[in-house]
């Protein structure tokens, strides 16, 4: 029987049957992949090309030299990179102008309050003798009593200067300019104040004087702080200093 079985053969699957009992070459393994010249070619030369001649990626920074500080970027949108710094100081030098002419203000507003209650209507009241007294009159002029019959023509005058300043002060970076630029503020808006308030009618008012020097106009304090402040923007022009910080020659 086994010798029959040997000739006869007996096969023992379907596949070994159909093929005589020897298994097909390459059947159920993954056909291997061929080697495609052209593809590989292709790939070797669209990485070449991508990569600049420096040997780096494309897009990808080519690394700093050793011993070279990186440059940093520069601000988007057109934004200064010390803009930051700058807008603190600025608003610090328009502190130290407004500070400056609200003292100025308070100081010729009391002192005029006080001259119209204790010293109108009375007798002068001598400080040095006769060289220095304190008089109140009424000044429907400019300082120091100039110009009486221009008195609207002053008050706009007061206004135009009172919106430059303040339109000046965005762009102040100076402290002496701010201290000048506020005692114009202050003495601006002293003698302003008056024009507005007091008789004989708006924007004609008079202005309160009190000091009165021998041989010289009687003034206020307003009148003194428009005075120093101007003497100060002359000094600070020579100088070579701007409202902006920057100096030149």
């Amino acid at each position: 029987m086994a010798e029959v079985e040997r000739i006869i053969g007996t096969p023992d699957t379907p596949d070994a049957a159909a093929g005589g009992g020897k298994e097909r070459p390459g059947a159920g393994a993954e056909p291997e992949a061929r080697p495609d010249a052209e593809g590989e070619r292709t790939q070797d030369t669209a990485e070449e090309e991508r990569a600049p001649a420096g040997g780096s990626g494309a897009g990808t920074p080519a690394p700093a030299a050793e011993g070279t500080a990186a440059v940093p970027a520069p601000a988007g949108d057109g934004e200064d990179a010390s803009a930051p710094d700058q807008r603190p100081r600025g608003r610090r030098r328009v502190a130290v102008l407004f500070t400056v002419a609200a003292v100025a203000y308070a100081l010729d507003l009391i002192s005029k309050i006080i001259v119209v209650a204790k010293l109108e209507h009375h007798a002068p009241v001598k400080i040095i003798g006769d060289w220095l007294q304190l008089e109140a009159i009424r000044n429907a002029g400019a300082a120091f009593s100039f110009g009486e019959a221009y008195t609207v023509i002053f008050t706009v005058i007061a206004v135009a200067v009172i919106v430059v300043i303040i339109r000046l002060a965005r762009k102040l970076y100076s402290v002496p300019w701010a201290i000048a630029l506020g005692l114009l503020l202050g003495g601006a808006l002293g003698n302003l104040t008056d024009r507005i308030f007091r008789a004989p009618r708006v924007f004609e008012g008079a202005v309160v004087d009190f000091i009165s020097p021998k041989h010289f106009a009687v003034f206020n304090l307003a009148d003194s702080a428009i005075v120093c402040g101007g003497i100060l923007i002359v000094l600070l022009s020579f100088r070579g200093l701007d409202p902006d910080g920057t100096v030149h020659r």
